[in-house]
């Protein structure tokens, strides 16, 4: 983060570790979600304990550094587009720690069939934010490798969101009641809302990167 972050490594610190746990996040999502399809209940809860541990230190750490960028008015110049993305990337975790609780709360009853579609589904969202972690990191390290991983996030919210519709047409032909066809669906739009947000976060950072660049 030299680039940016000449000033302090006590702020280049706290986002590399803020990034840290958005990223272990995504691992522990999509290990509770696989947990969950193999009916593993003693791993699905520990992950959920795991992850909202996880959202609550990337909460804190996205506080600390707001307060350190305006108390110390660093990089005043680049201010709010580094909490702008902060914030959209801390929306992320809080889309994958709502998506286990809702899987815990309702207990969707899956299919023996649909379940290798809610894990790719899963495993395609989970890799949206994991290259989205790398196109961050390349905007404080390296600018110029932003687009590289950007691309990439696109063709995993696109991958998700076909695989999620093909899910969701299996589920419409099956002969279930017409509520847990719903359920299911619901399920589905969960798991694709990770990416989703992913893509959102990816669109700001786009829009920060060219602001750099110019």
């Amino acid at each position: 983060m030299a680039i940016l972050f000449k000033t302090t490594k006590q702020l280049e610190s706290q986002i590399d570790e803020f990034l840290d746990a958005v990223g272990e996040g995504a691992l522990v999502f999509r290990h509770g979600v696989g947990a969950y399809l193999e009916g593993d209940q003693k791993n699905f809860r520990q992950r959920i304990e795991m992850i909202a541990k996880l959202e609550s230190k990337a909460d804190n750490l996205r506080r600390t550094i707001e307060n350190q960028l305006y108390t110390h008015t660093l990089i005043p110049e680049h201010r709010g587009d580094v909490l702008g993305l902060l914030e959209s990337s801390d929306e992320v975790m809080d889309t994958m720690k709502e998506t286990l609780f809702q899987f815990d709360v309702e207990m969707p009853d899956i299919p023996g069939n649909l379940i290798k579609y809610y894990e790719e589904l899963t495993a395609m969202s989970v890799s949206a934010v994991e290259v989205l972690i790398y196109a961050i990191r390349a905007f404080f390290k390296d600018v110029s490798a932003v687009k590289n991983h950007l691309h990439k996030v696109m063709f995993y919210e696109k991958e998700a969101d076909r695989i999620g519709d093909n899910l969701k047409r299996e589920v419409f032909k099956m002969k279930i009641e017409l509520a847990h066809k719903f359920h299911l669906r619901y399920f589905a739009l969960h798991i694709q809302n990770v990416s989703d947000r992913a893509e959102d976060v990816s669109d700001r950072l786009s829009i920060y990167t060219i602001k750099r660049t110019i």
